[in-house]
């Protein structure tokens, strides 16, 4: 069995919806693409299709390796892009939508640079903190901090670091400095799209949900971490859109002996063949700006 062809015919039976129509895709017949997901589910020793009269469905296992095969097809396609197109120069609009606190924090800043470096290419930002479908929408990549929930999305880690708590200094001489999180009920705090229920590591190593009173809801990073530099109250987010403020004392990061890791800021993108150089030049960038790794907590 060539398993790189079996790789590449399972595929697309499975975003076609079945072989009649994998086959058309592929321009083979329907018996060749039966007899090589056979193969490849004989190889496996498990079933990866449940096979109905018009569509085919993965199975639990199906799910798990459709996914590793979207992703190793996806990269080979990349890396022969990349050498392909290694002496061309990359031109073309790239679509990209970004949570607003890392335009204004981590990209805006870098961009003359990367215009330097690629004057071919146009970049067209939209700006929203909300969830984006980025196929339906046209975007040729999107910047958030969640979990991969969509297969037809490749994602790469930008950041990983804590999920902090943080006040200004002028809030804390004011009102004192909360010792644990169950503190928090005595104090005001901002919640945004992370919601008014915190998640604090406990000294046993386990986590608790603490639930907060806000004293105002901002649906957006940006005035989360406004709000708090200006002393309206405590503040929870990665530590990734507050790392400037505390660099330069505007913040002070507070309970730090309760911080839990933080769902990784990542970029995705459509899985698909023959990423365009343009998109490849821009996730490059990305990845090079969000090097930055957190100081770890002193206090």
């Amino acid at each position: 069995m060539d398993r790189f062809q079996a790789l590449q015919i399972f595929r697309t039976v499975v975003e076609q919806g079945g072989f009649t129509a994998g086959a058309q895709k592929l321009n083979i017949s329907p018996s060749a693409v039966t007899k090589q997901i056979a193969a490849l589910e004989a190889h496996l020793g498990t079933q990866l299709l449940t096979r109905s009269t018009r569509r085919v469905t993965l199975t639990d296992h199906g799910q798990t390796f459709y996914k590793a095969a979207v992703a190793v097809l996806t990269n080979l396609d990349e890396a022969e892009t990349r050498v392909r197109e290694a002496n061309s120069t990359a031109r073309g609009l790239v679509r990209l939508v970004i949570p607003s606190s890392f335009g204004r924090v981590t990209l805006t800043p870098e961009l003359p640079a990367f215009l330097d470096e690629n004057p071919g290419i146009t970049l067209d930002v939209h700006f929203s903190d909300t969830r984006v479908d980025i196929i339906k929408e046209g975007f040729d990549l999107a910047v958030r901090s969640r979990e991969q929930e969509d297969s037809r999305l490749i994602q790469r880690i930008l950041h990983r670091g804590p999920m902090i708590t943080v006040a200004s200094p002028a809030y804390l001489a004011r009102h004192g400095e909360p010792q644990t999180p169950q503190d928090l009920t005595g104090h005001r705090c901002i919640t945004g799209v992370f919601g008014s229920e915190w998640r604090f590591r406990k000294r046993d190593g386990g986590e608790e949900a603490v639930k907060i009173n806000s004293a105002i809801i901002l649906r957006s990073g940006d005035n989360v971490r406004e709000g708090a530099v200006a002393g309206v109250g405590v503040a929870q987010s990665t530590w990734w859109l507050f790392r400037k403020d505390l660099a330069e004392g505007r913040l002070v990061r507070i309970l730090t002996p309760f911080e839990r890791e933080a769902v990784p800021v990542s970029v995705f993108y459509p899985a698909k063949r023959n990423l365009p150089r343009r998109v490849s030049k821009v996730i490059d960038f990305l990845l090079r700006i969000s090097a930055d790794r957190p100081e770890p907590a002193t206090r």
